[in-house]
């Protein structure tokens, strides 16, 4: 099996800019382009392959024909589902403030994993800021009646958000991104979102968004974050280039490449490889790459070569 181009799936939420589509040249009329998914293999999103002998076939076919476990790899065996989630967001607005559950109790009331994820920060304007937990621990019944009365942006704890930032969402810890941000954010595979606050706004329908406060009570850890907002790794010399470690975790590893000639890899038996292009151009295995693009390499592939000037963050389980 080849390396594989896949095609983004787009989400048009109403807090989302034109980043996606006028700098990284994405193929979408949507109008905002909040989201780029750019490995999916979900319910609600589902990339497809652009070019090759799987031209046009879901991801999910691939996978289907040539066998989740060999494509996936050995460590893919303790996910019930395909493992993570790959998006880019643009926030040109404030996002809802929301929580996400954990892999207990979305299994056992949404069906589907838990979300923990990392926010990589590729870009930030001036003074942009995100949610990241509490400023102090509260009780839930002291959240819940934050909620209540509108005091709930009193006792959470703002940050400055800078480029190159790193920032882990563990289930149970309240967050929200804020406007002007470009965000990668490597998650676990799934889309179950409690939304808490949302500034008022109203939907599309002209209605205001449902809240879900009931369940962000149930699975939020009401105090502040436990980790800091930098990478886990100092940046490294390689072959052609520096690499990077962002994070590590039983859910994923992800790196972040900058190739200044050609870098040399090697997809093991153990898990796949995505590349998701952020910034240059260049080819892999000679075949051309563009900011904005997303490679999908099958485990078991073994040596593949990047060559040009690029950045690219690498995710593998």
């Amino acid at each position: 099996m080849d390396i594989l181009k896949l095609e983004p799936i787009f989400k048009d939420y109403i807090w989302g800019g034109t980043r996606l589509r006028d700098e990284f040249q994405m193929n979408t009329d949507l109008d905002p382009v909040a989201e780029g998914w750019m490995l999916a293999c979900h319910k609600d999103g589902m990339n497809t392959i652009d070019g090759g002998a799987y031209d046009q076939k879901t991801l999910k076919e691939v996978l289907n024909a040539e066998g989740s476990a060999k494509v996936l790899g050995k460590n893919s065996e303790k996910f019930e589902y395909f493992p993570v989630l790959i998006k880019m967001i643009d926030a040109k607005d404030n996002l809802s403030i929301q929580v996400h559950p954990d892999n207990e109790y979305a299994k056992r009331v949404e069906h589907e994993f838990g979300k923990t994820e990392i926010w990589y920060v590729l870009d930030a304007e001036e003074g942009a800021e995100l949610i990241y937990g509490f400023k102090h621990r509260i009780s839930k019944e002291a959240f819940r009646t934050a909620i209540e009365n509108n005091t709930l942006l009193d006792v959470l704890n703002r940050v400055k958000v800078h480029k190159g930032d790193l920032f882990f969402i563990e289930a149970g810890t309240v967050h929200a991104i804020g406007k002007g941000t470009l965000i990668a954010e490597i998650q676990q595979n799934s889309n179950s979102t409690y939304r808490v606050y949302d500034y008022g706004r109203l939907g599309k329908d002209g209605k205001p968004r449902e809240l879900h406060i009931d369940k962000a009570v149930d699975v939020t850890v009401t105090e502040p974050p436990k980790y800091g907002t930098k990478p886990q790794g100092e940046t490294q010399p390689v072959s052609g280039g520096t690499k990077q470690l962002l994070t590590s975790c039983d859910l994923f590893t992800v790196y972040r490449y900058d190739c200044e000639s050609r870098i040399e890899l090697f997809a093991d038996e153990n898990s796949f490889h995505h590349l998701l292009v952020i910034n240059g151009s260049g080819s892999i295995n000679g075949r051309a790459f563009k900011k904005g693009d997303s490679y999908f390499v099958p485990a078991g592939f073994g040596k593949y070569e990047m060559d040009g000037k690029a950045e690219i963050l690498l995710t593998k389980i």
